[in-house]
């Protein structure tokens, strides 16, 4: 066995099998770190989601930055809606996924002159060039409150969504107060508010489809990631950790065999031609005659 260990390719095979264990280990305690950072995140959205509504302002000022923490949290806002600073947030999806469309963000002026980006929710595109403005649900006239879910403002580094320039007017790709501030003639306040209710109640053609809250109570939902993709992608990389021994054993012991039996193959078949050479050496050898005894005579 040692032999085989030594050749030139064993020597490769091994070093590649037991550097794929450290390799696959490290890809597993990513995978459980990933987890245990999710659980905590779907921890403190549960709790925000269940903690009572505070006054928007008591959260976020213009200029200022959401925390991450703060993500989720009920709060409520009075005002009047502005819309004539109202815009559209393009690529965005509905409730299902499916369909691809507009959110649509209203401004609501508070009593203290600050604006409050309120997604009001997804609209249908309704065009197919999407350079036109789409039609959307008018906001509700006069001082409501309403109450969402504090959001950061969306950046392409954490959404991912491109920050495409030149688009038609009133239409962006990011519900961003930073960049609504150049836009919107009051102070705008960080992040914005996902609308999640109005009173009064808004009439149900002053609607747009709200956006889902988080689906955090549904233990059986892969969108937990904490309870979905990623504790199982940990456990199959230590699996696969687990596993590299246990072929490189499986291929070496088949390597043994096979040699042994090559070996034994190889015997018998010297054994054979030995003989069938032995058998040919005796036919070809040629009988000595007989001859008379030495000093016999005849009569």
């Amino acid at each position: 066995m040692l032999r085989i260990l030594l050749t030139r390719r064993w020597v490769i095979l091994t070093l590649v099998f037991f550097v794929l264990i450290p390799v696959m280990y490290l890809l597993g305690m990513w995978q459980f770190h990933r987890y245990q950072q999710t659980n905590v995140g779907n921890r403190l959205i549960s709790q925000n989601l269940s903690a009572g509504p505070v006054p928007i302002g008591s959260l976020t000022r213009p200029g200022a930055t959401v925390p991450g923490s703060e993500r989720y949290r009920k709060v409520t806002a009075t005002g009047h809606y502005d819309t004539a600073h109202q815009f559209v947030v393009r690529h965005r999806t509905d409730a299902a996924g499916d369909t691809i469309g507009y959110y649509v963000v209203t401004p609501l002026i508070t009593a203290d002159g600050d604006a409050v980006l309120v997604n009001r929710g997804w609209v249908t595109a309704g065009n197919t060039t999407g350079d036109q403005y789409p039609k959307v649900p008018g906001a509700p006239s006069g001082t409501v409150t309403v109450t969402g879910l504090l959001q950061p403002d969306e950046t392409t580094a954490v959404s991912g969504i491109r920050d495409v320039k030149g688009l038609p007017d009133r239409q962006f790709m990011l519900i961003n107060s930073v960049e609504q501030a150049a836009h919107q003639p009051e102070p705008v306040l960080a992040g914005y508010l996902q609308l999640v209710g109005t009173s009064p109640t808004a009439p149900a053609g002053d609607s747009a489809e709200l956006v889902p809250l988080p689906n955090n109570s549904d233990s059986s939902s892969m969108a937990v990631v904490g309870k979905g993709v990623h504790l199982p992608y940990a456990i199959q990389w230590w699996l696969f950790a687990l596993l590299v021994p246990i072929a490189w054993g499986a291929l070496l012991r088949r390597e043994v065999r096979d040699r042994e039996r090559k070996a034994v193959v190889a015997e018998k078949k010297a054994a054979f031609l030995a003989a069938q050479q032995a058998q040919r050496a005796e036919r070809d050898t040629p009988e000595e005659s007989v001859g008379a005894p030495a000093g016999a005579t005849g009569e």
